[in-house]
């Protein structure tokens, strides 16, 4: 069998399950930490519940896939997770599902183990949305999963340190509400509205232009430019004004 015959045949089984995006449509990524509760607790052992080296670590690897050659509106990451939101007119790789996953992952990883100095590995799935009121929703849901997150955390580690095993602890919290999860954390002297935001919200960074000032080899004279960077913001805000920043985002974006 020639070459060009074979190449031919085994395109069709290597694209067998392509799937695009479709035009028009929102899209985010979300990539997931594997197995990083056993980094975080045995191999790194970095504080709990939070700790501000893994928030970095985190932070840095949004600003890197932010600036890996994709349309990156907005990044957002909280606990051991990332979500992207992508211009919608992007159109890199044909908007084929593998490539996102494939590079989004790998540019992932590679990024934070460099970076940890352990090895470190992510997933990514894409998530297409219908509209920009369900990339809000998407972004709303992230953010309540994120302050669920930090209340658990808060109160299985509050009942370690109470004298509690693993198990009893995660026994204690298993099905209880939000509202027993603030009251417990309250009888123990803990004020939720304390707790710094970041750990309840989770973490924005996006896009943002500012002024710059050069010698314009031209002329000769120093002159301002408009040029772009990202900007970190770790006080986001809540629900109706969420919403309407990540709105804002894709309008900026656009």
């Amino acid at each position: 069998m020639q070459f060009d015959e074979v190449d031919r045949n085994m395109r069709v089984y290597e694209q067998s399950l392509d799937q695009q995006i479709l035009p028009g449509i929102y899209f985010t990524a979300r990539l997931d930490g594997r197995n990083f509760t056993r980094l975080t607790r045995e191999i790194c052992r970095f504080d709990a519940p939070y700790d501000e080296r893994f928030r970095d670590c985190m932070v840095l690897t949004v600003r890197h896939l932010m600036e890996s050659g994709f349309r990156v509106v907005y990044g957002y990451t909280q606990s051991d997770e990332i979500s992207l939101l992508f211009h919608p007119a992007e159109e890199t790789f044909g908007r084929r599902v593998r490539k996102f996953n494939s590079i989004l992952a790998g540019e992932a990883s590679a990024i934070f183990t460099y970076t940890l100095g352990v090895v470190a590995a992510f997933d990514c799935r894409i998530v297409p949305l219908p509209s920009r009121e369900w990339v809000q929703e998407y972004f709303l849901w992230r953010q309540e999963d994120a302050y669920r997150n930090s209340l658990n955390g808060h109160c299985y580690w509050l009942l370690r340190g109470n004298g509690l095993t693993s198990a009893m602890a995660t026994e204690r919290l298993l099905g209880k509400t939000v509202a027993y999860k603030n009251e417990l954390l309250f009888q123990n002297g803990v004020n939720v509205d304390k707790i710094e935001t970041w750990q309840k919200r989770g973490i924005g960074v996006y896009w943002e232009d500012y002024e710059k000032t050069g010698l314009n080899p031209v002329t000769g004279k120093n002159e301002k430019a408009l040029r772009r960077r990202l900007a970190v913001n770790y006080e986001l805000p809540l629900r109706d004004e969420y919403a309407r920043m990540i709105s804002e985002l894709l309008i900026r974006g656009q």
